[in-house]
């Protein structure tokens, strides 16, 4: 079951916090400066389980990564085409993002590869990313008609650039295309039902790749090599803070600053919603870290009401929406959640465990096949819950804990896929 924490309630949050680096981004940062002929320096990379898989996976591909004791990275590639045939099977851990991107990329190598992961990542769907990747030529085999992992890849003989109108708006699906499409004989072209995170197009211009996007319609044109910078530095992830954002607004008597974090404009849903809710938060001393904008948020107490979340604005933030429903709890009024039914496809069936979970608290939530409809607010009570093995579920939990009369975790340790300090620095922060 792994680690039980028991988390007490809390008087108030104050505080300053440094977000660790966001995830999104550590991981491609790896991955591109593993197809580059110089030296690229990572700073802020996140030192977590998943961002570890990419790292792993990079080296066996014969990517050097170095760490200093600083948690600093120098990752030297051996090139363009300079990835080499790893002796073994890859294993991406819990991370969607290492085994779907890792896809795109080794489908258009010129060598055997087999892919895998843990069993919850075995079990999530991968013909959303197979199906785009086959019409270029990519040869990829999977469990049950290649609809899991693990995954077969074969030598690339001719990559094609397709266009592509995808299904649903996935940033995981869109970056292993456009990973393959680096090394296609002909432009891809990808259009968007609406707009996904772009952190690859943005890491993309990073090392010197154009990007052409029109509305929701993103060009690429094939490239011979990458151009790279000698320095990368990692925003913090707007995911981790939307824990504080929400703890430090339904928790009295707190005040939280959270520095250097990530406000790309395809992320910040999470500030969108609250602000709507009526949340107390100043976007402060903005700038930018290379193609991405960051920024200090100050958030303090106040009090919520209810919002409608539509799916126009899912993509911003469907990790948020665990904590975003722990906020609804406290909230005047009604909140309903409408267009997330990706969320059922996650670590875990998010909509169903929200549910679940906040319910042994005493939460009163109705869960609807695309979303979740929330009344409040709510009194909750102590209880145990389960994060099954979920790192959002987990601080989600946590943060109602916190917010009411105490909650105790199971398998709370899984935090540690993207933010091994969580609890760490609930214990800093605490105004008992």
């Amino acid at each position: 079951m792994g680690e039980v924490i028991k988390v007490a309630p809390a008087a108030g949050l104050k505080g300053t916090i440094n977000i660790p680096g966001d995830k999104s981004i550590s991981h491609r940062s790896v991955m591109l400066a593993g197809l580059a002929d110089s030296p690229v320096t990572v700073t802020n990379f996140l030192q977590a389980a998943d961002c570890r898989s990419t790292i792993a996976c990079m080296q066996a591909l014969g990517v050097t990564v170095e760490q200093d004791e600083e948690g600093q990275l120098t990752v030297t590639g051996n090139g363009f085409y300079g990835l080499s045939e790893p002796a073994t099977v890859l294993d991406a851990g819990n991370s969607g993002t290492t085994i779907r991107l890792l896809t795109g990329l080794l489908g258009a190598q010129s060598f055997f590869t087999v892919l895998t992961g843990d069993y919850s990542l075995r079990n999530r769907p991968m013909a959303r990313v197979i199906t785009p990747l086959a019409k270029m030529g990519l040869q990829i085999l999977g469990r049950e008609q290649s609809r899991y992992a693990p995954l077969a890849i074969m030598p690339a003989t001719e990559i094609t650039g397709i266009e592509y109108d995808m299904p649903v708006a996935s940033a995981q699906v869109k970056s292993a295309i456009l990973l393959a499409a680096l090394y296609a004989v002909s432009p891809t072209v990808i259009i968007e039902p609406m707009p996904s995170r772009d952190h690859t197009e943005r890491m993309f211009e990073t090392f010197g790749i154009p990007v052409l996007r029109t509305g929701n319609t993103i060009t690429l044109n094939p490239v011979q090599k990458l151009t790279a910078p000698a320095l990368i530095n990692i925003p913090g992830d707007i995911s981790s803070a939307a824990f504080w954002l929400v703890a430090a607004s339904v928790i009295p008597n707190s005040r939280l600053t959270l520095v250097n974090v990530g406000v790309n404009p395809t992320r910040t849903g999470i500030l969108d919603v609250l602000q709507a809710m009526g949340a107390d938060i100043a976007v402060v001393n903005e700038r930018w870290s290379g193609r991405e904008p960051v920024a200090d948020i100050i958030v303090k107490s106040a009090q919520l009401k209810g919002t409608t979340i539509g799916p126009e604005i899912i993509p911003r933030l469907i990790d948020e929406i665990p904590v975003l429903a722990v906020a609804a709890l406290f909230a005047e009024g009604q909140t309903v959640v409408q267009g997330a039914e990706e969320l059922r496809v996650k670590e875990t069936d998010r909509l169903k465990a929200v549910s679940l979970e906040l319910s042994k608290l005493g939460a009163k939530i109705t869960e609807t096949p695309d979303g979740l409809i929330v009344d409040g607010p709510q009194q909750l009570d102590f209880a145990t819950c389960y994060s099954h093995h979920d790192h959002r579920m987990a601080m989600a939990l946590a943060v109602a804990g916190l917010a009411a009369q105490g909650a105790e975790i199971a398998a709370a340790d899984c935090v540690n896929i993207s933010y091994p300090d969580f609890f760490a620095v609930i214990t800093g922060l605490r105004q008992e």
